[in-house]
């Protein structure tokens, strides 16, 4: 709940109160001329000065209650309602042995592939805040680590827990296009996405890439293609009995058949030699494949104003009941 005042500009009466106050307090109080003024000061009794201002304080609270009350104070939320077709994307991820490739940089310092892959990933997630979004890992098998969801903490927290060899050392392209599509297959969105990012070509058994992607080309699925590694060999970490040592390494990445599968798919292959280049990538697929959403608002108001205005009256009442009674003056 947030707190507002309607009309603000209201409070400015204060000023009006506070010169009102001010003028009670310094004038000269009213009274008779009298020539025996000693007796009657002792059937008035023993009363203060402050005695005497209570009905100006009085009047003074009921007026400061009067004008906040008139400036209608209030609590409010919004809620909101998206009316949006949506995307459905559905992210197939590498984690084979290859992963581990140590040519990648995230705030100047050496990272693996899979590194790099998991912060850009993250980024993309928390801007598609609108789309439903899977996940697909692969190596040597392909399984569905998280599927479609909203829930967009939840999929970048399984993104964090990615492991290199989770799933086997080899790759399975054509499993991962095969299962992500099997997901978006029965879904009614505006679009489906599918986002494959990879380092190698098929090593594993099953169903090809292309096989794979002339079959999610039916299911009306566009296809995105990401290649990552540079064309030089890649520094390796490898365990020995004296610590770890750095190897460089050739990964062998089959652009030919990641081109096929995007233009199977209608879509369009990336190469991402560097973390910066893969962060562009996925900006441009993002601006692509972006969802018009159209919101309404709701303001739900809740009014304090009567909490001000009945221990106004109840004060006005007691100030014009203590001044006609135990602090009546004369005349």
């Amino acid at each position: 709940m947030i707190f507002r005042i309607a009309y603000p500009y209201l409070l400015i009466l204060w000023i009006l109160v506070a010169g009102w106050i001010f003028w009670c307090l310094k004038r000269k109080p009213a009274g008779i001329t009298y020539s025996m003024t000693g007796s009657i000061s002792r059937l008035a009794g023993r009363t203060t000065r402050f005695t005497g201002n209570i009905p100006v304080l009085l009047r003074a609270i009921c007026l400061v209650l009067l004008v906040f009350a008139a400036a209608r104070p209030q609590l409010y939320n919004v809620s909101r309602e998206i009316q949006s077709p949506g995307v459905d994307i559905m992210l197939c991820l590498d984690s084979s042995g290859s992963m581990q490739a140590l040519d990648f940089t995230v705030d100047g310092k050496a990272v693996s592939r899979l590194a790099a892959v998991k912060k850009v990933v993250e980024e993309f997630i928390e801007k598609r805040d609108l789309d439903r979004i899977g996940l697909v890992v692969f190596g040597t098998q392909a399984f569905t680590q998280s599927p479609l969801t909203l829930d967009k903490g939840l999929l970048i927290n399984l993104v964090k827990r990615m492991k290199i060899g989770m799933a086997g050392d080899k790759t399975a392209i054509g499993s991962a296009i095969a299962v992500g599509g099997k997901r978006l297959k029965d879904l009614k969105a505006k679009s489906k996405i599918l986002i494959l990012l990879t380092d190698g070509r098929q090593t594993a058994d099953g169903l090809t890439p292309t096989e794979a992607a002339e079959a999610v080309k039916a299911m009306g699925i566009k296809i995105y293609t990401i290649g990552m590694g540079g064309t030089k060999p890649a520094p390796f970490p490898v365990q020995t009995p004296f610590g770890t040592k750095i190897i460089l390494q050739q990964v062998d990445l089959d652009e030919k058949t990641l081109m096929k599968v995007a233009e199977i798919g209608h879509g369009q292959y990336f190469r991402a030699a560097e973390t910066e280049r893969l962060q562009k990538i996925y900006d441009i697929i993002d601006k692509q494949e972006k969802t018009e959403a159209k919101v309404k608002e709701f303001f739900h108001f809740r009014e304090l104003y009567p909490w001000f205005l009945v221990p106004s009256i109840f004060l006005l009442v007691l100030e014009i009941a203590i001044r006609t009674t135990v602090l009546r003056t004369i005349p």
